[in-house]
């Protein structure tokens, strides 16, 4: 075995931890710094100040600041609140850049979330909204060991089962390792009197058999599932399959899913909120209706000494100039977008703003008339993974067993593979997606109904997905966005080390208002 196969074996089963630092370090993991409800006192009477941005974090900005006393305005491009936390259900309508509009098919009860889609259960600030406005919640299966890792040039295209690559994975590096025990090249690292519970950690680990070898039978049976399954009575007795060999494997780059739901941010618990990740979003909106404009296209941002004048548009006709007046203001808008917009803010604020680009995302849903996932693969909820331009297919985690029709995640796809579909038009990706995905469920071609796409790339809202930072960009440029710059600040998930999440936009959100708040205070 060659030298770098084995350093990409260990780097896939030891490689969560060093991926999570690595990801730590770009912003992109962290546990949620948040440390429960904030308390704004003392807000000076009929001071106001205007929200840019309904997302989570203009959401959060304008509920705290208005529930201290102050007055709020709340400005948003779209035609509802929540940003890129969506939830696409039937008759909506869908419009990128370019034009091209397209009008969800889907039945009563189903729904795609082309942002956001899963709350991992260490993001207690998302948590602590959706309990205070009483949104339920349930489980989102990150990783199911019946659904498939997918090969396109591999095992003649067949999707393997989860668990079988794993175990098989295991088994393989478990006799690998017992094979260095056993001949004594672990003297450095390993005592001799550690050496025979090495062994017996990595047979109970790999399912190695008695002679610590990686075999088909009852033991790699257990983990990998069997070709005859157990029954009853007189039915045939069960047959453990046979493992895929190593060398396919490696070469086929299958095992790089198995360190998916090991990384701090996709370890359980997961949450979804019960009907659309917009709920939480609907139901702060909600409360602060009397004071949010939609359909409000931002144009212009202007300060002086005295105050904040912005002015904005109707976002549907691009006409009716508006503007609206404050003493400060709080803006939660992509970079993408407000770097294109006249802002009047310091030269190194703008430069940051201009530095920044924003990594691409594209979700794909599909509707079909049976849940044969679950009725013909036995797949209930989780993702299958695969190298096509896909990426990825997630399957719906709510209505298990139910009769009827179901939504898939076609599409998620990000670098390359993103930029790739967003090139084409949503008719096409929706083709795609159904074309690429009959790879692996064959039952697409005669089940496929309808379906929608979304770029975040062509959203005319974000025009990207979500900041991307790299640690050179971070140190030239963070703290100068997030410095208060006259009476404007920032923030969104892009001012925070959780970027692309929910709760980073809730904690960036917090840390602004609560500066803000003590500098109208001292003021």
């Amino acid at each position: 075995m060659k030298r770098r196969d084995l350093f990409r074996m260990i780097g896939a089963v030891a490689g969560s931890s060093a991926m999570y630092q690595a990801m730590t370090s770009l912003g992109l993991a962290a546990d949620s710094q948040y440390a429960g409800p904030i308390k704004l006192q003392g807000a000076p009477k009929g001071t106001k100040v205007i929200v840019l941005g309904a997302g989570w974090a203009g959401l959060v900005s304008a509920l705290e600041l208005r529930d201290a006393g102050y007055t709020v305005e709340l400005l948003e491009y779209n035609n509802r609140v929540g940003g890129r936390a969506w939830t696409i259900r039937g008759g909506d309508t869908i419009t990128e850049l370019g034009g091209e509009t397209q009008k969800c098919g889907f039945d009563p009860g189903l729904y795609l979330n082309p942002g956001p889609w899963r709350i991992p259960y260490h993001h207690r600030g998302y948590l602590d909204y959706a309990k205070r406005f009483g949104v339920a919640l349930e489980p989102f299966i990150m990783v199911n060991y019946n659904a498939y890792v997918h090969s396109d040039a591999y095992f003649g295209g067949k999707p393997q089962r989860f668990r079988e690559v794993q175990a098989d994975f295991h088994g393989h590096v478990a006799e690998l390792l017992a094979k260095a025990a056993r001949q004594d090249k672990l003297d450095q690292a390993v005592s001799k009197d550690d050496q025979e519970t090495l062994l017996e950690a990595l047979k109970e680990w790999g399912a190695l058999d008695k002679n610590h070898a990686y075999v088909a039978g009852h033991d790699s049976a257990e983990r990998r599932g069997y070709a005859v399954n157990k029954g009853g009575g007189l039915m045939p007795d069960p047959v453990g399959g046979p493992p895929i060999a190593l060398a396919d494997l490696l070469r086929s780059d299958v095992w790089r899913a198995l360190t998916f739901g090991q990384t701090h941010q996709w370890q359980s618990t997961i949450f979804q909120p019960v009907g659309g990740m917009d709920s939480t979003p609907k139901a702060i909106g909600k409360s602060l209706a009397d004071i949010t404009t939609l359909n409000a296209k931002v144009t212009a941002i202007h300060q002086d000494d005295h105050g904040v004048t912005v002015s904005y548009v109707d976002a549907r006709t691009g006409k009716d100039q508006r503007q609206a007046k404050a003493d400060w203001c709080v803006c939660t808008l992509p970079l993408t977008v407000l770097s294109q917009l006249d802002v009047q803010v310091g030269a190194e604020m703008k430069a940051g703003m201009n530095a920044l680009s924003y990594f691409t995302a594209v979700k794909t849903g599909l509707q079909f008339k049976r849940r044969f996932w679950e009725e013909d693969d036995h797949i209930y909820g989780g993702i299958t993974f695969t190298d096509l331009p896909i990426r990825q297919i997630a399957y719906p985690n709510f209505g298990y067993n139910a009769p009827g029709k179901g939504v898939l995640l076609g599409t998620f796809a990000g670098a390359a593979p993103g930029f790739e579909l967003a090139a084409l038009s949503a008719a096409d990706r929706v083709k795609l997606a159904v074309e690429q995905g009959a790879r692996i469920h064959p039952q697409y071609t005669a089940e496929f109904e309808t379906g929608v796409s979304v770029s975040w790339h062509r959203s005319p809202t974000t025009m990207g997905c979500a900041a991307a930072w790299t640690p050179e960009l971070r140190a030239k440029h963070y703290r100068n966005l997030a410095e208060l710059n006259g009476r404007v600040i920032l923030a969104g998930d892009h001012l925070s080390n959780l970027v692309a999440w929910q709760e980073g936009a809730i904690l960036s959100a917090l840390d602004a208002i609560t500066r803000l708040h003590h500098r109208i205070v001292a003021a």
